[in-house]
Parts: C-alpha cells; structure tokens; sequence
C-alpha cells in the first residue's frame, strides 16, 4: 500500500506509473502503432510483426537509416526454416532488406502464410536477439498477439528524440520482461453465491491480478475443510469448450464433470483460471485449429505459431488456493505439470485424482497428443 502522504501533491507512484505506461504500450501494440522499448544500454522502436502495413513500416524507416529486424521466438525461426533446432529458447533477429514489403514482414509472424522457401529481403543469418528484442516479443505475448515483431534500433540521438514524440507509447523493457514473467500479487475483489447446476452450494469469487490483468476466478464448493486435503480443479478457460460445446476438445466436459465431482464429495474448490488457449489467447488459439486442420497436431502448430506448447503459468493457482485457506489438496487433473508446479510453488498435492473422459470422434488425435507428447495419464 502507497503511504499517500509521502507523496507530493500532482505526483504520481512510480509503480502505478509503469502499469499505466505498460498498458498504455499493450494497447498501442494492438492498435499497430509503434511502441519505444527503453532501457539502461539503448532503446528500441516495436510494431507487431502480423500488424506491420505500409504507413508503420515507413514511419520506422523514416526514423533512422538503420536496418529494421524481423524478432521471432526461436520456434518460430525453426518453423520457417530460419534456424537450427538446437534449442528452442529465446528470440531470433532476422535483418530485412530496406526494399521488404509489409507482407512479407507479415507473413514470416503467420503460419497461414506459407512462405515456401525463404523469402527475398532477409539478412544471411540470423542472429540471437538482444534484451530489447525479448522485450518486444513479451509485449506482443502480453497483448495476444503472434510473438513476433518488427524492431529498428536506435542510437541515443535517435532514441532521444523518440522519447520527446507525443505519437509514441512509451514503456522500460524491464517493466516488460517483468510483467511476463509476474503472476503473483492477486487480490481477493468480489464474492457472491452462484448456485450451480449439480452444486447449487457455490461461491464465486473473484480475484485480481495486481498488474491490472485479467481476473481469475474460484469455485467455492460446500464448505471443504482447510485442515484435510480438500479437492480441487485448475481449469483454464476455454471459450468454445465451455461455452460453445465444442467437441474438438474436452474443456467443457471437463469442467461441468469437476464441478458434479467436486459437489458429490462433498465439497471443493474449482479455480477458473484466465488462460485461454494454454496461455496464447482465443485468436491464436483459433490460429492454432487452422494449423491442425490442414495435419499439425495441437503442439506443433502452438510452435509453428511461434509459442511454446503450453505457456500457462499456476503461481497464481498457488497464491489463490492459500488465500482461501487451503495448502493440501487432491488434485482432480489428467496433467503431471499440474501438480509438479503446485508443489513447486508450496502447496501439498496428497493425491492425483484421474479426470478422464472418453473421446467423441472429433477430439481423439487432441487426446491422443495429450498422451503421448504432453505425458497426460489418458
């Protein structure tokens, strides 16, 4: 809490000054506007690689005469073919030619995009990418989008001279690559009863991200006793399983099945959690069911898309299950990362309760990669 009296009058507290100024980039990011990443050793000038048209990609040339880079993540560059698959971690800088077109720069964030060979106008080899580079990325992961970037450097004159433009946002990459990275600080903001459909004793309750993220949500079943292993459902929020009924996966299934469980034993937590599309977003997410109609299956085209397979995170899992009371639990998953990141981050898991429901012939090569690939006990 900011002791508002040490704070002189028309001033501002510097961290409630970097969430705006983060949110003020995301939202500039969307909007295909070019964001100024700053930070101690340079500054860089980010559009969102799949919203690069004409106007923005000539507003950065006229900017400097420097080269523009395409910034990739290291998945992404193996999918085109841009790198060698001796790792998969970090960001890829691909120098593009002062003639690149708009498309190109699009379609090298776009898997739906084929680009058959390498397109002309890239630089000879691609380079490890620079923190700026990285921070450029997590900003297009913060705001939904493709992870992927166009990025012009700057020279201190240059980056000087941004930093006085009104038309840029303006954001520190460390308030970036923190944001990405931070889960924690959630606050418990409203609560009410929501009678359910087989567990008409439920609570809602809403907790808050302190960064200003998306809520997350928990299920508050019965009254489950703190001191015992109560039961409990990490499920991400999947808008066309549960609410669409979609058959190409088993969300929905899953979810009304946990809520039934949780209520026939008497009582439990089911925590709804802001990770759609295992953390890449409902676009991508439909980005990815294109990928895998035309034969990639849910991992590879999550990677040809330039994310991980699953960027989901349960810090927050953890912080909201021990402001409810509750560090032991049973917990009700198919999914062995599930319960090593609750252990990891302090909360006893005394049992893993299967959660398996059977395939309905739209879903079975989705359940099938889960098996194989992800090690989920199916």
């Amino acid at each position: 809490m900011v002791d508002t009296a040490s704070v002189s009058p028309g001033s501002e507290p510097s961290q409630t000054a970097g969430r705006r100024a983060l949110d003020e980039a995301i939202v500039a990011f969307r909007r295909g506007e070019p964001v100024l990443l700053d930070g101690e050793n340079g500054a860089v000038l980010a559009v969102a690689a799949e919203l690069v048209t004409d106007a923005n990609l000539a507003q950065l040339r006229n900017m400097s005469s420097r080269r523009l880079s395409v910034v990739v993540t290291r998945r992404r560059a193996v999918a085109l073919g841009l790198a060698p698959r001796n790792t998969l971690s970090g960001t890829v800088r691909i120098t593009v030619a002062s003639d690149l077109s708009a498309a190109v720069i699009r379609n090298l964030a776009n898997p739906a995009a084929s680009l058959g060979t390498q397109p002309p106008g890239l630089g000879p080899q691609p380079a490890s990418a620079e923190p700026g580079a990285l921070a450029a990325v997590a900003l297009a992961k913060l705001a939904d989008l493709l992870p992927a970037a166009l990025v012009l450097w700057l020279v201190p004159t240059e980056a000087a001279l941004a930093r006085r433009r009104a038309d840029f946002a303006v954001v520190g990459m460390d308030a970036v690559l923190d944001r990405r990275a931070a889960t924690a600080g959630l606050e418990r903001v409203a609560e009410a009863r929501v009678p359910l459909a087989g567990a008409e004793n439920a609570r809602l309750i809403a907790f808050r991200p302190g960064d200003g993220g998306t809520e997350h949500l928990a299920i508050l079943i019965g009254a489950p006793d703190p001191k015992s292993g109560v039961l409990v459902r990490l499920h991400s929020e999947c808008f066309t399983g549960d609410v669409l009924a979609s058959l190409r996966c088993d969300c929905g299934e899953q979810l009304q099945g946990a809520i039934t469980t949780i209520a026939a034993a008497g009582g439990g937590v089911l925590l709804y959690l802001a990770q759609e599309g295992r953390g890449i977003g409902l676009v991508n997410k439909l980005r990815a069911y294109e990928l895998q109609d035309a034969g990639f299956d849910t991992i590879d085209a999550n990677e040809q898309l330039g994310f991980d397979a699953d960027e989901r995170v349960y810090q927050p899992a953890a912080e909201m299950l021990r402001q409810l009371g509750f560090t032991s639990v049973r917990l009700l998953t198919n999914n062995p990362d599930k319960v090593a990141a609750l252990q990891r981050y302090g909360i006893n898991v005394v049992e893993r309760v299967p959660h398996v429901f059977p395939a309905n012939g739209h879903n079975e090569r989705y359940l099938n990669t889960k098996a194989t690939r992800s090690g989920h006990f199916l």
